[in-house]
């Protein structure tokens, strides 16, 4: 494919950076700390915001699968999402004062109007991945695409936020606590979400549009899609790839939730600090896309997926683990510094090309399952890989807030004055469920069964039916 469409083709999922920056590292310390709605009630309403989208995301992709028009199935939902995303973006982050009620509703509500919004983008615009190409090195090389632009919307936003937003005032001298700037943050965040999902549409028109359009299937019963819906989203070679998906999520979006806590409260970083280690990831991104396709034409995705999976693991919980062994720096020692921005790198770049590789299989997937079925799904399986996505940000938050009331974190906290107990709970709780959550992705992954030759052959067979 030509660069210029892989690069617009990526440049859409800047939006899901930027939210899925929001919702992991800022989200549940604004609603907690800076409102002062407890964590269990934040990480219960994006959890509740989540079964919401467990449920409309599989409609939404299978009605996409048998849409036609004009502008080709998926554009037409791609255009229309633009102006929600940013408008119930906008409204996430400015909660009425009010009752814990009554900001409680309004989390759920506005979390659940950016999440459908999102997926009114993001499932079609990924199910077009399968569209593209069915190569199997150059699937590969259009994931990466859309890692890369949506880790570099999320990075940006963190150094921008943190270096800009919320810096600290006379009245509230810790940055990342002062209100007024995250009133900023918002308005700027739901503009560049706007435009990326505009300019990705507009861009990627032209390819969808010279390709032959998919022949119109018959209408069906509704018993018979949901029946069909399910038997696709069990199969075995896409139920391994779905959950184990689902579980590195959980734990990538653990650490997600709880970063801001370690960083502000156990390292006692300050704003600029936060915003220097978050800058590091573009080492892990660069390293990402540099061993991602290498590794994957060397051993496999599924090899490849599986070292990363493991990689993130122990980046993760290397540092809490030496500071409850009294073996990391002391706060406030530069070495501390230098020790987490690596950290933060290296664990970026796993997480990254796990992320990648496993994309790029659920890709490989719909070939598998249009084999035998004879029907191609791509928005249906990619808008529940969507869904694992977007566990980062509610299964995260969730059990963030759940492992923080759990070690009976304060609200309104400052640094400093958090008691060494609750710290040291709250790291030793975090380091047991993210290594439950690894080793149980790892577990699905192994029985992942596509590999390449067998890539090769569903696609040889594909072209013999075409035939």
């Amino acid at each position: 494919m030509p660069i210029s469409t892989r690069l617009l083709y990526g440049s859409g999922t800047i939006a899901f950076g930027v939210k899925d920056h929001g919702f992991n590292a800022l989200l549940m310390l604004f609603y907690n700390q800076v409102i002062g709605l407890p964590a269990a009630w934040v990480g219960s309403a994006i959890m509740i915001a989540m079964i919401a989208d467990a449920l409309f995301d599989p409609l939404l992709g299978q009605y996409s699968d048998n849409f036609r028009s004009r502008l080709g199935r998926r554009h037409p939902f791609m255009y229309a999402a633009a102006l929600p995303i940013g408008l119930f973006y906008l409204l996430l982050w400015s909660p009425p004062d009010a009752s814990n009620t009554v900001q409680f509703a309004w989390l759920v509500t506005t979390a659940i109007f950016v999440r459908f919004s999102i997926s009114l983008y993001e499932i079609p615009s990924t199910a077009l991945l399968a569209e593209f190409t069915s190569d199997y090195d150059e699937r590969t090389k259009l994931v990466a695409a859309r890692f890369f632009f949506g880790v570099c919307g999320g990075l940006g936003m963190t150094v921008v936020t943190f270096g800009y937003f919320l810096q600290p005032t006379p009245e509230q001298p810790v940055g990342h606590l002062n209100a007024g700037g995250y009133t900023v943050y918002a308005w700027v965040a739901a503009a560049i979400m706007m435009a990326s999902v505009l300019i990705s549409s507009f861009g990627t028109q032209k390819e969808v549009l010279k390709r032959p359009a998919p022949p119109p299937r018959e209408a069906i019963s509704t018993s018979k899609m949901l029946k069909e819906m399910l038997s696709i989203l069990v199969h075995p070679s896409y139920i391994s790839i779905l959950l184990a998906s689902l579980f590195f999520a959980i734990a990538s979006g653990i650490n997600m939730a709880l970063q801001m806590y370690f960083s502000t409260y156990l390292w006692e970083l300050s704003a600029n600090q936060i915003a220097m280690v978050a800058s590091t990831s573009v080492i892990g991104i660069v390293f990402a896309f540099v061993v991602v396709l290498p590794l994957s034409v060397r051993f496999g995705k599924k090899s490849s997926a599986l070292l990363m999976f493991s990689l993130a693991l122990i980046s993760n919980v290397t540092p809490l683990i030496l500071r409850l062994a009294d073996l990391f720096p002391a706060n406030g020692e530069l070495m501390l510094l230098w020790l987490l921005m690596g950290q933060f790198a290296f664990t970026m770049m796993a997480t990254i090309a796990g992320g990648i590789l496993a994309v790029s299989m659920v890709a490989d997937v719909t070939d598998q399952i249009q084999l035998e079925t004879g029907h191609r799904s791509e928005g249906l399986l990619f808008s529940a890989s969507t869904m694992v996505n977007k566990a980062i940000s509610g299964m995260g938050i969730l059990l963030a807030g759940l492992l923080l009331a759990f070690v009976n974190f304060p609200d309104n906290a400052q640094p400093g004055l958090v008691g060494d107990d609750v710290l040291r709970s709250l790291a030793g709780v975090y380091i047991g469920t993210t290594l439950l959550a690894t080793i149980l992705a790892i577990i699905c992954l192994a029985y992942y069964p596509i590999n390449r030759s067998r890539h090769i052959e569903n696609i040889r067979q594909l072209g013999e039916t075409a035939l």
